[in-house]
């Protein structure tokens, strides 16, 4: 009886945690979308893992409309029973993969005093712990969160923020930090490495690097909702937990926002039941991508307008000094720098607050800033879609040498660590 009760206990738990990160994951997905959408001819990319954590580190925070709005708008709260603890065994179920290494932190002016059950709130979710900084003196403050940050990607990201990146006015940061090394499974034989031609979303043509290998590979043919053809490949990493899913339309002209718009949690399942094994020889572009997007404009178009408005944000549940917070939010993500062999490093998500004169707390601004480098080793950051093309050879060629979509995800958990797309190659 205690055994059937222990596999009952267990069976839930793992359902409850799967429902908090198809949540999250659609979530992630949502704010890729309207990043696309807005920039539909240039490479973007995001890790919709980093959006979600800090805006629930937020959440924890949020009463009243704010709260409802953020709900409404993440499909989740950590305020809810259970939750918290779902998200905590999130968190330490990536962090015990030998290639993923995540954290979250929060810097708060030390005279500014958080709510017990704030406090108690975020350590039950995020395993985190208030650090005081005087903020005072902003030149100090960005000098201990980049040495956080430092600590948090094994030394990759040294200086994260800029001096003069922040002000006295600056009340409190949620950081989150991700980093990710990741060698292929079966590396791509650098000696057959091609200059070939890609066809960018904009119409014009850019040699790229492209690599290539002969494999079996998990392989399947979808169509989207409106009729859409496109393709999945996956190219796993080493140990077989982490892979790239590799994303692209049939036809050329395709949009890759039209895929977007058709990725879901849901979706992802669909493609895991159904990709199957075969022979492919897969030619993908070796590729640095940069980019660098304010998610604010995005997260108005998602309903949250409330907590960027001093008006009508209400935080009252994040510190005993305020009456109402609005918080002024910068995500920052994602500098990949590379250390020993390969990695990919994401100081993900800077969250901070600062108040108006009567020491309300508002939202100011969403930033988030990726690198993803891609070779024949591995893969430092990134999420990822794939344009594919057969070639007349008795091996099937995929050939990703237009626009494709990349999303690079836990296995076990479905969290989509990364995600982008890619429409036209940086110059050699």
């Amino acid at each position: 009886m205690l055994c059937v009760y222990t596999f009952l206990l267990l069976t839930l738990s793992g359902a409850a945690l799967g429902s908090l990160q198809d949540k999250q994951t659609d979530f992630g997905l949502k704010v890729f979308l309207m990043l696309a959408r807005d920039s539909v001819d240039q490479n973007v990319a995001l890790s919709p893992y980093g959006v979600s954590s800090v805006l629930a580190m937020a959440q924890l925070g949020a009463a009243g409309n704010t709260r409802k709005a953020l709900t409404a708008a993440m499909g989740f709260s950590l305020q809810e029973r259970g939750m918290s603890r779902q998200q905590r065994l999130l968190q330490r179920d990536l962090s015990s993969e030998v290639a993923v290494d995540t954290a979250s932190g929060v810097m708060v002016e030390r005279k500014m005093s958080l709510e017990k059950g704030y406090r108690r709130a975020l350590f039950k979710a995020f395993q985190s712990h208030p650090n005081q900084v005087d903020f005072n003196k902003p030149d100090q403050a960005v000098s201990i969160i980049n040495s956080w940050v430092s600590d948090h990607t094994a030394g990759a990201i040294p200086e994260f923020l800029a001096p003069g990146s922040l002000t006295d006015e600056t009340r409190l940061v949620l950081l989150n930090a991700l980093h990710f090394q990741g060698l292929w499974k079966v590396p791509f034989d650098s000696k057959l490495t091609q200059e070939r031609m890609f066809h960018c979303a904009n119409g014009s043509n850019v040699p790229v690097h492209m690599m290539t290998l002969t494999n079996r590979y998990n392989y399947g043919e979808f169509v989207t909702a409106d009729g859409i053809d496109y393709d999945v490949i996956e190219v796993p990493y080493e140990g077989d937990r982490l892979s790239m899913l590799l994303v692209s339309p049939f036809e050329p002209e395709v949009s890759l926002s039209t895929l977007s718009a058709d990725l879901s949690s849901k979706t992802i399942k669909q493609w895991r039941r159904e990709l199957r094994s075969v022979k492919r020889q897969l030619a993908m572009p070796r590729f640095t991508l940069n980019s660098e997007v304010n998610l604010k404009a995005a997260l108005l178009k998602m309903g949250l307008g409330d907590m960027f408005n001093l008006a009508t944000a209400d935080f009252t549940r994040m510190s005993e000094l305020t009456s109402f917070s609005t918080i002024r939010t910068m995500l920052v993500s994602c500098r990949l720098y590379q250390y020993s062999d390969f990695g990919l490093n994401v100081c993900q998500t800077f969250v901070y607050y600062c108040p108006a004169a009567d020491e309300r707390l508002c939202v100011s601004k969403v930033l988030q800033k990726v690198k993803i480098e891609v070779d024949e080793l591995g893969t430092k950051g990134a999420a990822a879609t794939a344009a594919v093309m057969f070639s007349r050879m008795a091996v099937e060629e995929i050939t990703l040498d237009r626009p494709f979509l990349f999303l690079i995800q836990h296995k076990q958990t479905g969290t989509v660590l990364f995600m982008g797309q890619f429409n036209q190659p940086q110059q050699q």
